[in-house]
């Protein structure tokens, strides 16, 4: 009976946090500029009539919808990835240099391409996300023995971060048209994309999810130190491949379509681990599901707090996390991961 319990209170803290992004997502649906009552929601779902209310509910709110889950679910789990193959409590997925490589591609593609609609940007944001990835894994790797290390990887991500955020920012200047879609995918938002949008990405998010809890046990055996994974059997560098392929579609598919939506990726393995603790089979279904509920409430949030306009979720998840960022360095005690 004791070794039941905790597999039952992991499961009624799984049942809560299925509860809370459902309840996210029927508030995601129901509140807006205009407010739909949940029978109208309820209507518009499963008999729609062609009202007002049918269209925003079904092409314009639903979407958006599922488009944060998405990318909720994605950053949520690529974080507590990237937490545990960096062994660092302060990293998030954008440490690979993903989202600063899919803010140049999408920067490129204006310029150089004559790219100007946002199901183009979507394909050049994914490219460029991964070979930034691709980037920093190798450079990571120089000199090294059986993959980057957690340091040379931190090191040569933001190595990378650093130099194409200089080349977008020098492309930036000398097109407005480029300023303005940088200016606005840099904010972060899940608005005004379409359901197009969210079938793109989710080949790239699915294989990441699919990889990722793949990735669990050795992830598991890593966090014991390389020495003890390896004596139990780990290929050390493999785990760490499939791992850090796992955050960069997953980081890559969310980026591309909502652009840089920050701390999500760094809050939300935190307060998961809270709930599971360190085991990864666990921690990260809870990331997923908490980073959902966080980003479909924070887009909420933003509806409520600037109507009839709207604010960004992800300047709404910054003026959030910066604090609990501030909390977190300030913490005497460091986090085991």
């Amino acid at each position: 009976m004791s070794a039941l319990r905790p597999r039952r209170r992991r499961a009624g803290v799984l049942a809560a946090l299925l509860t809370a992004v459902l309840a996210g997502a029927v508030l995601s649906i129901a509140i807006g500029a205009k407010s739909v009552p949940l029978g109208d929601v309820w209507h518009a779902l499963w008999s729609p009539g062609g009202t007002e209310s049918d269209i925003i509910v079904r092409t314009l709110r639903v979407p958006r919808t599922a488009l944060g889950l998405l990318a909720g679910v994605a950053l949520g789990v690529a974080g507590a990835l990237m937490q545990g193959h960096t062994r660092n409590p302060l990293a998030d997925p954008g440490l690979l240099g993903v989202t600063q490589g899919a803010a140049f591609a999408m920067v490129l593609a204006i310029i150089a391409f004559g790219v100007s609609n946002l199901y183009g940007y979507i394909w050049f944001g994914l490219a460029g996300a991964l070979v930034a990835s691709v980037g920093v894994f190798a450079i990571g790797s120089v000199g090294g023995r059986g993959g980057p290390s957690p340091l040379t990887l931190a090191l040569a991500g933001t190595a990378v971060s650093a130099f194409l955020y200089a080349l977008t920012s020098g492309l930036v200047l000398v097109n407005e048209q480029a300023m303005d879609v940088f200016r606005f995918w840099q904010a972060g938002s899940i608005a005004g994309r379409g359901a197009d949008v969210a079938w793109q990405v989710l080949p790239f998010i699915a294989a990441g999810l699919v990889l990722a809890l793949a990735n669990a046990p050795g992830l598991n055996a890593l966090s014991l130190g390389e020495d003890v994974a390896r004596s139990l059997g780990r290929n050390v560098t493999a785990t760490r491949a499939l791992g850090i392929t796992a955050v960069t579609l997953l980081t890559a598919g969310a980026v591309a379509a909502c652009g840089a939506l920050a701390f999500v990726g760094l809050i939300v393995p935190h307060l998961a681990r809270a709930l599971s603790g360190p085991d990864h089979r666990w921690l990260l279904p809870y990331s997923g599901l908490l980073g959902a509920a966080a980003l479909l409430l924070a887009d909420v949030v933003g509806r409520v707090v600037a109507r009839p306009g709207e604010l960004e979720a992800g300047v709404v998840l910054a003026l959030i996390g910066a604090p609990f960022f501030v909390a977190l360095i300030r913490r005497r005690k460091p986090v085991r991961l």
